[in-house]
This record gives structure tokens, C-alpha cells and sequence, in this order.
């Protein structure tokens, strides 16, 4: 963590700042245990072949994605928050595939009913992004993670927020937040003007994904990478314990 001294004035905050997943991995959710607030920074350009519409469970032939279908021609600039989601009918795709692949696995009967009934409220859901929102608050619901969500443009003005480079962007929602530290993805390190967040006496602390320990998986070589579902399907409610609890505080 890059240390600054914070004013006694204000009392300590963990903020983590991110962009919405499609029924993202564990790691995402350890970094939502962890702090005091997720801001969902979804105001920001959407990324083909990202994580943003799609996530990867496993079957007896390998990685399999599931992809969210969304509408992308002619919308180059686009936000997240304003993709569109191109066929009502993923979700039941979705649900067929991991019924599928997961029907033997230990904690299936305990948890996909729950999960296929979650896919299909949201199916009908027009933008991606609330999409992935509502997803990841029923999944915090499920690990009993009850950190608090808002929407980056809860916070500051959408133009505004376009007008500024990445950093100034993310410090002034920590500012507007209330943060004394900042919780970033390691990826950040390479355009992150930390000097920035410490000058306003934030600190900055970087997320760690290692030593996760693995956990009863269908389908060969263990593999970390893929969605949360993975695991809670595998282990049913014992997916805590698989889990890791950062301090970033």
C-alpha cells in the first residue's frame, strides 16, 4: 500500500472503483467484501471481448464462454452504461449450457435454482449494464456480502466525468466519496498517478489474487479464471471458504 496521512478530520473509508462484469469471478467479489463501497464505474467507453458481457465456466471439453449479446454496430464510442443487450433470449442459453455442465457437480442442487431463477428475472432487461448490476447485487446476496453499490453517476456529472484523463476521473469519485484509500486492480499500476490520490491524502492500495485455494472442480486441470458461479455450483454454501478476506484499510 502507498502510505499518506489522512486528515484526523475524516473518517476512515475503502472505496474500490470498477467496471460491471458479466457474473464475474471470485476475486471480484473478495475486493467487495474488502472495502467500504463499490462505485461501478460504467460511464467509461465499453470494450469488446472484455469481460463487460461475458464470463467462462467450465465443460468436459474445455473453457466455455457466455456471452451476453449486445449491440455494437455503428456504436464505436459507446458507454457501458448505454450498451444494449441484442436478444432477450441469452439467458435462456445461459441457463441450458450451465444446467449442462454443472448438473453433477456437489453443490448444483443447492444453488441452481436460485441462480436460474436470477437469470431469468433479469433476462428481460434491456441494458447491459443494469443487467450485470442487479446480477452482482443477488450474488453479494447470496455470500452475504452487504458492502453498498452506487453508480459513478450518482456521484459526479457524466460529461464531467468524460471530460477528465483516468486518473482525475477516479480521484475525484474517491473525493466526492468520502474515500481515505483506493482499492485498484494491479492492471492500474500502469497509468495510475498515485502521487495525485496521496497529495489529497488518499491512499492507494493495489489488490492481491493470489494464494487462492482451490476447491472441488468438475472438469480436469483446476482453473481459477472462471466465473463465481463455477464455485458456487462446486461447493454450494461452503463457497466462503474458498474465498479470501482482504484488509485494504
Amino acid at each position: 500500500m502507498t502510505q499518506a496521512i489522512n486528515s484526523p478530520a475524516r473518517p476512515p473509508k475503502v472505496v474500490l472503483i470498477t467496471q460491471s462484469n458479466y457474473l464475474p469471478w471470485k476475486g471480484y467479489f473478495d475486493l467487495i467484501r474488502a472495502v467500504d463501497e463499490m462505485i461501478i464505474l460504467d460511464s467509461v467507453q465499453y470494450t469488446r471481448r472484455d469481460w463487460r458481457n461475458r464470463n467462462i465456466i467450465k465443460t468436459p471439453n474445455g473453457p466455455l464462454w457466455l456471452t451476453v449479446p449486445v449491440e455494437v454496430k455503428g456504436r464505436y464510442q459507446q458507454a457501458i452504461d448505454e450498451t444494449l443487450i441484442a436478444n432477450a433470449d441469452w439467458a435462456a442459453g445461459h441457463i441450458r449450457n450451465i444446467e449442462f455442465n454443472y448438473k453433477r457437480a456437489a453443490g448444483f442442487a443447492e444453488m441452481a435454482p436460485w441462480l436460474f431463477e436470477t437469470l431469468s428475472a433479469v433476462a428481460s432487461v434491456p441494458e447491459l449494464s443494469k443487467v450485470n448490476e442487479q446480477l452482482i447485487s443477488a450474488i453479494c446476496g447470496k455470500l452475504g456480502v452487504t458492502t453498498p453499490m452506487r453508480r459513478c453517476t450518482d456521484l459526479l456529472d457524466r460529461q464531467l466525468m468524460h471530460d477528465m484523463d483516468p486518473t482525475d476521473r477516479l480521484l475525484e469519485l474517491c473525493k466526492v466519496a468520502g474515500a481515505t484509500t483506493y482499492v485498484s486492480g494491479p492492471a492500474a499500476k500502469d497509468y495510475l498517478d498515485v502521487a495525485r490520490f496521496n497529495a489529497q491524502g488518499i491512499d492507494v492500495a493495489w489488490a492481491d489474487y493470489s494464494g487462492y485455494p482451490e476447491y472441488p472442480q468438475l472438469w480436469g486441470t483446476f482453473d481459477h479464471r472462471v466465473s463465481i458461479i463455477d464455485l458456487l455450483l462446486n461447493t454450494g454454501g461452503k463457497a466462503l471458504d474458498y474465498m479470501k478476506q482482504h484488509s485494504y484499510g
